[in-house]
C-alpha cells in the first residue's frame, strides 16, 4: 500500500465544513492583520498551555528570537541549546545577536542532557534553550535547576511540542516563557506558516506585543525598534478551529506510537523512549538503524515515504563554521544524525497503514547483514 510520510490534505477535508464558512467570513470582515481572531486565538493558546499570556508571530523560529530580545539578551551573551535540533532553534539565538552554544543530547531521549548543559553553561551565559524534540519534554526539572542556580532564562523551543505534558504540566508552562511553531506539518498546524509565544510574564508579553509590530504601543507610536512579525487573522482562525481538535488528534498520534513499538519490538529496530515523566504527542517517531539508507530505499520500493530529522548536525553546517565546532563534539547527535529514521506519523494514519509499515520495516532489517542491523 501506498504510505504517505504525512497526509496533510485528509485533515483539511476533514475540517472543510468549518474552514469554508470561516473564509467566507474574513472576506466580508477583512481584518486581515491582527485581527479579532488573532486575539482570539491568543487567550485560547494561553489558556491551554496554562499561561498568562499569548503573543502570535509569522513562525516560530521569530518566537523564539522575539523572546530572546524581550528578555534583553543579545550581543555579548551567550545562549545555551540543544546541539540535536533543526536549525531555527539556533537561527533565533544568532538572529537576536547573541552567541549560541550548543550541549549534547541524552541517548534516548535525543533532549537535552542536563549534565552537557552544566558543562557548557559560563559566566557569559544568560539563557537555556531546552528542545522537547519529536514532542517529548526535555528533563525539565534537572534543568529548570541548573538554570536557577546560574541565574538563567528558560525559554522552551515547543515547536513540535503542542500539547505535550511534563510531570502534568503543559509545554510552554514549564520555563520562563516558550515557543511553538504552527508550520503546516506541526501537531497544531495553521495553513500556511505560524507561530507563537507563550509566557506568564506580563511586562515580556507587552515588549513582544511592541517587537512583532514595528515597536508600536499604539499606532504610530514607535517605544522600539521593531520588526513586522504577526500572525495572519487566517492562520489565527483557522487554528481556533483546529485547537478544538488537538486533543484528540494527539491521542491517536499516542495509539499509533505504541502500536508501532509493540510490532517492532524484536525488529532489530532501536525504538522510541519515552521518560516516566513525559506525556509525548509524537510529533514525529523515530526508529534508529546504522545501514539508513538501505532501510529506507527499501521502504520507499513498498510505496512507504519516510524522513530524516536531522541529516546534518547544525554544528557541522556551513552556516554554523564560526562557532568552532567538528566532527566528534557532539557524539550522541552525530549518531542521531547518522541513524535516525522518520516512520509516518500523523492522527489519520490508520492502524492498517502502521501495520504494513512496521511489517515492512522488519522484513527489511531481516535482510541486512548481522553487522549492518540495529543495535539497542
Amino acid at each position: 500500500m501506498r504510505v504517505p510520510f504525512v497526509d496533510l490534505g485528509e485533515q483539511q477535508r476533514s475540517l472543510a465544513a468549518e474552514l469554508e464558512p470561516l473564509l467566507r467570513g474574513l472576506l466580508e470582515r477583512t481584518d486581515w492583520v491582527l485581527g479579532a481572531d488573532v486575539e482570539r486565538f491568543e487567550r485560547e493558546f494561553a489558556g491551554y498551555c496554562g499561561a498568562a499570556h499569548a503573543i502570535g508571530t509569522d513562525c516560530g523560529l521569530s518566537a523564539l528570537e522575539l523572546l530572546l530580545r524581550a528578555y534583553g539578551i543579545g550581543p555579548g551573551d551567550e545562549v545555551v541549546t540543544a546541539a540535536n535540533t533543526f536549525v531555527a532553534t539556533v537561527l533565533a539565538i544568532s538572529h537576536a545577536g547573541a552567541t549560541p552554544v550548543l550541549a549534547d543530547v541524552d541517548p534516548r531521549t535525543y533532549t537535552l542532557d542536563p549534565a552537557a548543559l552544566g558543562r557548557a553553561i559560563t559566566p557569559r551565559t544568560r539563557a537555556v534553550i531546552p528542545v522537547h524534540l519529536y514532542g517529548q519534554p526535555a528533563d525539565m526539572d534537572a534543568i529548570g535547576a541548573l538554570a536557577d542556580r546560574h541565574g538563567l532564562v528558560v525559554i522552551e523551543d515547543a515547536c513540535q511540542a503542542h500539547g505535550a505534558r511534563y510531570k502534568g504540566e503543559r509545554a510552554g508552562a514549564l520555563g520562563h516563557a516558550a515557543a511553538f511553531s504552527f508550520y503546516p506539518g506541526k501537531n497544531l498546524g495553521a495553513l500556511g506558516d505560524g507561530g507563537i509565544a507563550v509566557t506568564s510574564d506580563a511586562a515580556v508579553a507587552e515588549s513582544l506585543r511592541e517587537l512583532r509590530n514595528y515597536g508600536q504601543r499604539e499606532k504610530y507610536d514607535h517605544v522600539v525598534k521593531g520588526f513586522n512579525r504577526r500572525l495572519d487573522t487566517l492562520q489565527a482562525a483557522a487554528l481556533r478551529i483546529k485547537l478544538r481538535r488537538l486533543e484528540q488528534w494527539n491521542e491517536q498520534r499516542r495509539r499509533n506510537a505504541a502500536l508501532y513499538d509493540e510490532l517492532l519490538a524484536g525488529s532489530g529496530a532501536v525504538t522510541p523512549w519515552t521518560a516516566p515523566y513525559a506525556e509525548h504527542v509524537w510529533h514525529l517517531c523515530v526508529i534508529r538503524c546504522p545501514d539508513r539508507d538501505t532501510l529506507r530505499e527499501r521502504l520507499a520500493e513498498r510505496g512507504i515515504d519516510t524522513g530524516i530529522h536531522y541529516p546534518v548536525p547544525v554544528h557541522l553546517q556551513r552556516a554554523y563554521r564560526d562557532l568552532g565546532y567538528g566532527p566528534g563534539d557532539f557524539p550522541v547527535t552525530e549518531a542521531c544524525a547518522r541513524e535516525i529514521v522518520s516512520l509516518p506519523m500523523y492522527p489519520e494514519l490508520g492502524a492498517d497503514m502502521v501495520l504494513g509499515v512496521a511489517r515492512a520495516v522488519g522484513e527489511s532489517l531481516a535482510r541486512a547483514p548481522a553487522a549492518a542491523r540495529c543495535a539497542s
